[in-house]
């Protein structure tokens, strides 16, 4: 029941936000292998949020402050971030994530795909470590976004 409350009460904030890119991430995700994947881009920055499914359901937000194209190659980015991570599963995980990661936007086409690493330190339930959280991003990029 503590988990249908939780979920109804993200779904409104998932529909008023509008994400600039939305798509889907496989990889690891503590425990989980598939998620919906959406980036809402600033001015230098960004904010990558996560909804996976797997072993329950997971939430990921991260601010990735760091967000800039590789000089020699400018349609390849690199990003660095920090945010947070919860699992909804019988065992409430909750801890702190970091990400690092490459991205490509494909020139003249809405797309981009990336891959990244999401270490992740569970404070909540139980205290752990997740360091396998290697993940691979596929994205539609919505709407006139300029690069």
């Amino acid at each position: 029941m503590k988990k249908l409350l939780f979920i109804l009460i993200w779904i409104p904030v998932f529909y008023t936000v509008q994400a600039q890119e939305i798509g889907m991430r496989l990889g690891d995700m503590s425990g989980n292998n598939v998620a919906i994947d959406g980036l809402i881009e600033m001015e230098a920055a960004r904010v990558h949020a996560d909804v996976s499914f797997g072993n329950g359901v997971g939430i990921v937000v991260v601010y990735d402050f760091i967000y800039r194209p590789i000089v020699e190659l400018p349609d390849f980015y690199y990003y660095l971030g920090a945010g947070i991570t919860t699992l909804l599963v019988s065992d409430y995980e909750l801890g702190a994530v970091g990400e690092a990661g490459i991205e490509y936007r494909f020139p003249k086409s809405p797309l981009t795909i990336s891959l990244d690493y999401r270490p992740a330190i569970i404070v909540l339930e139980k205290s752990d470590f997740h360091w396998n959280g290697f993940g691979l991003n596929l994205r539609y990029v919505i709407g006139d976004v300029s690069f």
